[in-house]
């Protein structure tokens, strides 16, 4: 069963029911990726690690190879 078939689904049963129809999908695809970056920042910052990552990060960068001699 697809997304939009089992949305259809939903949406029959509620207004059968008389409840308010479900959003559609991908409504707050945006909100909740937003929220779990909030909440990994977050968790970083309260146990330290984001700064361990970013000098981690900052070591790991690839280094430019010195120009060859010219002869």
């Amino acid at each position: 069963m697809s997304i939009t078939q089992q949305h259809l689904l939903d949406t029959y049963r509620a207004r059968t029911l008389g409840e308010p129809a479900p959003p559609a999908p991908g409504t707050h695809d945006r909100q909740a990726v937003r929220e779990l970056s909030d909440e990994r920042r977050s968790r970083a910052d309260r146990h330290g690690l984001r700064d361990a990552l970013m000098r981690w990060r900052w070591r790991r960068r690839p280094t430019r190879p010195a120009p060859a001699a010219g002869p």
